[in-house]
């Protein structure tokens, strides 16, 4: 999808990219190992992505959500497409939020 929209936003000079990424990149659970490094992939793209898009003025955001279902998913996604003071990580929910002030 990214990949597809980014011709466009830089043609443009103005987007935003939000992925969606988990809370267990901030604390590994146990049999979630594959799980886990695929979203830790994720970030460490959605991180990059963001220094090459900052010339474009393309923001990226990167949402972590929580280990349970929660409506704070679609909220933080809102902010971040919102507001362009948002920082790259957000965290959704409240075990998201906790893990994200621990580290």
């Amino acid at each position: 999808m990214t990949q597809a929209f980014l011709p466009r936003f830089r043609q443009r000079k103005a987007g935003v990219v939000v992925n969606v990424s988990s809370g267990t990149t901030l604390k590994p659970l146990p049999m979630l190992a594959v799980y886990t490094a695929s979203k830790a992939a994720l970030n460490a793209f959605t991180e990059s992505l963001a220094l090459e898009l900052q010339p474009f003025n393309v923001r990226v955001s990167l949402v972590m959500e929580p280990f349970t279902r929660s409506l704070d998913v679609a909220e933080v996604i809102w902010r971040a497409v919102n507001d362009s003071s948002s920082p790259i990580r957000q965290p959704a929910g409240a075990d998201a939020v906790a893990l994200a002030r621990s580290n």
